[in-house]
């Protein structure tokens, strides 16, 4: 069976002396990372403001924290770079990255430093908010890096918003900015690189271009390494949709009006339908299908093929969260809840890493950051209906386990997302494995670009319904891919 096509062992030669083709000992890079390590290269290379800013789009799975420490280790070796500043958003994702650079021999140090030497080291890792509530200590205290050649890293870089008609509401955006700005190059990371409220972002380059007439601004990614490009890969597993579909009532007994879930393109009744529509105890037993659907999945994956793997659930809120932890419990199931109130949550993350429950219920703590290479089930009953938040929510069952490489083809077996057939919801899922460009501040967007299934310029993914008539699970398929690529029937 095919590998996945990054390797963390290191290549020599037959007779175990030196690594084969001259390269350092260590980690054989993906080819999207030797591109990223030369683009780097070129861009230390020009002279002038615009070579400041370098912004890489890489789904999940892709490798981006390894990359970027590459990256820097390579460079660092030629004397390009000197030191390294990680900037992240969760001490949960620091964690990921110290652990990944003790892979390569490199010390991130967390700051503030026991010692008194903040230049000792690889580099330091930083959160946003630190830097945002200590800026003037962490000027006085960088102030080194205006003479070294530092490489800055944003991870998530999306967070860090620009707001134009409020500079200085931006504040992680603001600080990363001026701390980073003795940096010769800083680099911002992403596997879903837009938000919800349309504005830019820190690390980000603008593109301006006339489109109908009209002036319109994109970010568009310096290196985009797409997810299909991964499934093709065997990086990363394809997903596969279920979504369901049904009646919705509104209304009191005797005067109630019935909205059709997947066809209301009524911005207000879409929204109504939807929060209905993950309710459990609604009269549409939407949200229940959805569970026992994912669960009814989640059975066969384990009995058939994967026996350890997990399933999570993203509900809307705490009480609905607890709500779904007691219909699986009922149903003989052991359940994690995680949610950011819980002063246990990072131990119970861990627990189910470990294999210690079959799911795990959460609302805002497993989107983004979230590793989990056993899950392979997602059903995704939030009311939260902006592209960024699902991607990030669904792609958390697109992780290959280590140990499972060796025992699946190419492409890997999917994984599956379960979820009401709301239109937005739809939509984004015919467009999660191809990237496109963000758009600051666009349109509004019209109810056709919404039933044609996203922005133009994506390929259209084929949509099946399973049976004719409202209320059905309209099937939703992954990528074509080349058939050379397809396991055998």
């Amino acid at each position: 069976m095919a590998s996945p096509s990054f390797d963390l062992a290191p290549r020599r030669s037959p007779t175990g002396g030196t690594p084969l083709g001259g390269s350092p000992p260590g980690p054989r890079p993906r080819q999207w990372q030797l591109r990223l390590i030369e683009l780097l290269r070129r861009r230390l290379e020009r002279s002038g403001a615009d070579g400041e800013d370098v912004l890489i789009h890489a789904g999940p799975g892709a490798g981006k924290t390894l990359g970027a420490l590459l990256a820097f280790q390579r460079l660092q070796g030629e004397g390009r770079l000197s030191h390294l500043l990680v900037f992240c958003h969760r001490s949960s994702i620091a964690a990921q990255w110290r652990a990944a650079a003790s892979q390569l021999g490199l010390n991130l140090g967390d700051w503030p430093l026991a010692s008194a030497d903040p230049a000792s080291g690889a580099g330091l890792l930083l959160s946003y908010q630190g830097a945002a509530r200590q800026i003037e200590r962490l000027e006085r205290e960088l102030s080194w890096t205006s003479s070294a050649r530092v490489l800055a890293v944003a991870d998530e870089v999306h967070h860090l918003g620009i707001d134009p008609e409020e500079p200085e509401a931006a504040v992680w955006g603001q600080a990363f900015q001026r701390i980073s700005q003795g940096c010769v190059l800083r680099l911002g990371l992403s596997g879903t690189p837009f938000r919800a409220d349309n504005l830019a972002f820190r690390a980000a380059r603008r593109h301006s271009q006339w489109e109908r007439g009209e002036l319109v601004e994109r970010i568009a990614a310096d290196l985009t390494v797409e997810p299909r490009q991964l499934i093709a890969a065997g990086d990363v597993r394809p997903l596969e949709f279920r979504f369901q579909d049904g009646w919705v009532d509104h209304g009191r007994l005797g005067d109630t009006e019935r909205s059709a879930l997947s066809v209301e393109l009524r911005e207000s009744w879409r929204a109504r339908n939807l929060r209905r529509a993950i309710q459990p105890g609604d009269a549409s037993s939407i949200a229940l299908r959805v569970l026992l659907q994912a669960q009814r999945r989640l059975d066969r994956l384990r009995a058939a093929e994967h026996p350890e793997a997990g399933g999570l659930v993203i509900a809307r809120d705490i009480a609905h969260a607890r709500r779904i932890t007691g219909l699986l419990e009922e149903e003989g199931d052991r359940v994690v809840l995680v949610h950011s109130q819980d002063p246990e949550a990072a131990a119970r993350l861990q627990a189910f890493r470990q294999g210690e429950a079959k799911w795990l219920v959460s609302i805002d703590m497993c989107a983004e950051g979230f590793d989990a290479p056993r899950l392979r089930v997602v059903a995704y009953l939030s009311t939260v209906v902006t592209r960024s938040r699902f991607l990030q929510a669904i792609t958390r069952a697109v992780r290959m386990e280590a140990g499972r490489c060796g025992l699946e083809g190419i492409p890997r077996q999917a994984s599956y997302v379960f979820a009401p057939a709301d239109p937005r919801l739809i939509a984004f899922a015919r467009t999660w494995s191809v990237a496109e460009p963000y758009q600051i501040r666009p349109a509004a967007i019209s109810t056709d670009a919404v039933t044609a299934g996203g922005a133009s310029g994506g390929i259209s993914l084929p949509l099946q319904a399973l049976a004719e008539g409202v209320g059905e699970v309209i099937r939703l398929r992954g990528p074509e891919l080349p058939r050379f690529l397809s396991r055998p029937a």
